[in-house]
């Protein structure tokens, strides 16, 4: 987020994402795969899901 310039709530507005998956990703409680996925696409990161 600090690479791209953005703060949490302009990450929550651009993802539509809830405040709550926010804060329980900063607790490091389970999010859904969704979430992490809306995140990095806004972010344009890369993952690899291994199933």
């Amino acid at each position: 987020m600090i690479d791209k310039k953005i703060n949490k709530t302009q990450l929550c507005e651009k993802t539509k994402i809830t405040t709550n998956a926010m804060a329980k990703l900063e607790r490091n409680e389970d999010v859904r795969v969704e979430t992490l996925v809306k995140i990095c696409n806004v972010l344009n990161c890369h993952f690899i899901i291994w199933i």
